[in-house]
């Protein structure tokens, strides 16, 4: 059985990244400065040579861009800070589920029980092979799936060899060749994993932790679950 470790507290690291020290000047005290620079230079001005106003209107207009610059980036921390938590508490959902990800391996258990596999198709394909090797290399089943659309599909291997006898247990690797008009297309293999736990990153993201040789992903890289 998977051990979740003991710096994750209801499935999320509690970890977090302080955030840096924002400093004092912002947009009022540069709006402050610059009234306080016009008023002394209005005080000052020559009556014969006055301040152009063009000049004086242009530079309201920056002091104005640079608060709505603030103004939109206070805003779009706020909608990443909802996107994260959201990422956070959909994540935590899927502790202690299955999920299907990226990857090209099964595992076979006692009596030839076996783990899903999936295939990804960006495109149709008019055929599409599956051939399941060992460890050594050497081929214990191929499947001929025919001809797929685009999407994602997952398949249940039965745990038998071409010659009928059960597959000893352990680690197998799935290899898929898909073809549309005899030219080889892409195709992204998917494994099963369980999800142990869930990782808080720097960011405020989020990753599920697999465990083993799959490690983290994120919950973007999830095609299924159970």
């Amino acid at each position: 059985m998977a051990t979740i470790d003991t710096s994750v507290l209801g499935g999320v690291n509690q970890t977090q990244t302080p955030k840096a020290q924002t400093g004092q000047s912002g947009s009022a005290d540069l709006q402050s400065n610059f009234m306080t620079m016009l008023i002394t230079q209005l005080k000052n001005q020559d009556p014969l040579n006055p301040m152009d106003n063009a000049e004086m209107t242009s530079q309201l207009a920056q002091i104005n861009m640079v608060e709505g610059v603030e103004k939109l980036n206070k805003t779009m921390t706020a909608i990443t800070d909802q996107i994260n938590t959201g990422q956070q508490l959909q994540a935590t959902a899927l502790i202690g589920k299955g999920v299907l990800v990226p990857g090209d391996r099964v595992l076979v258990g006692e009596e030839g029980v076996t783990t899903p596999f999936g295939v990804e198709l960006p495109k149709d394909a008019d055929s599409v092979t599956v051939t399941i090797v060992n460890a050594g290399g050497v081929e214990a089943r191929t499947f001929e799936l025919g001809s797929m659309d685009a999407g994602m599909q997952d398949f249940t291997w039965d745990g038998k060899m071409e010659d009928g006898s059960v597959a000893p247990p352990g680690a197998y690797q799935v290899k898929i060749v898909a073809t549309s008009g005899g030219v080889p297309q892409e195709v992204n293999p998917l494994t099963y994993a369980v999800v142990n736990g869930v990782v808080k990153t720097a960011d405020g993201g989020a990753l599920l932790d697999l465990g083993g040789t799959l490690g983290r992903v994120t919950v973007g890289d999830v095609r299924k679950y159970w």
